[in-house]
């Protein structure tokens, strides 16, 4: 039994309550005998050194990977996504959807790097584990592991990652706040009669930028 895997498209899942990509994962199959089953984990990494950076990217991603001139130590790929799923009986090959939520947490790394890369692609490597079921040619049912070792790759384009994100959320990310933080916040807010969150960190923008000694 030897499975072969690739990534033959990718577009955003329509009415998905969060922002979300499928995937098209063709599988085939040669060697032993009809798959029953296959019980399939996917690890899905942004392969960030395949490919090239502008000077506003690079200028971007200096959180994440330093000055352009320590890239060299500094790149490393990016974990993305875990995905289990279970795929049906299918005689050489078929195809299922990997599906992948998109978060816009911009705490985390993978967002910080979809957010500067708004031109060209984004490379995806895919990897595989689980067992697959099948049918011996003597008719008996029997087990196969998948190992790690066995990937694929992908490039998205990266257009397709920014104009989901502004059909959900349009040009409003949002930031993760502690209880506590959140409710000093919202302090601040009421206090000084302000209407929403963007008036009243940009007041306090200013207030720091006018008084940097200056306790709120």
């Amino acid at each position: 039994m030897d499975l072969g895997f690739a990534v033959t498209g990718v577009e955003p899942q329509r009415f998905a309550s969060l922002p979300t990509l499928s995937f098209h994962l063709e599988i085939t199959r040669s060697g032993g005998g009809p798959v029953r089953s296959i019980s399939l984990t996917t690890a899905i990494r942004i392969a960030v050194t395949g490919r090239r950076y502008s000077a506003d990217e690079q200028r971007a991603l200096a959180e994440l990977f330093g000055t352009p001139e320590r890239w060299g130590t500094t790149l490393r790929p990016l974990a993305w996504a875990q995905t289990t799923l279970t795929v049906p009986p299918f005689e050489d090959s078929t195809t299922v959807e990997l599906t992948v939520p998109c978060g816009y947490d911009t705490e985390l790394a993978v967002t910080k790097y979809l957010r500067a890369v708004r031109e060209g692609e984004v490379p995806l490597d895919f990897l595989f584990s689980g067992t697959v079921f099948f049918t011996t040619p003597q008719g008996l049912l029997s087990t196969a592991r998948i190992s790690w070792a066995r990937q694929t790759a992908c490039r998205l384009p990266a257009a397709l990652w920014h104009e989901l994100m502004d059909r959900y959320y349009g040009e409003s990310p949002w930031l993760r706040l502690s209880p506590d933080t959140y409710e000093l916040l919202d302090g601040y807010r009421s206090r000084r009669m302000l209407t929403g969150w963007d008036e009243t960190v940009r007041h306090l923008l200013a207030q720091a930028a006018a008084d940097p000694g200056r306790t709120p």
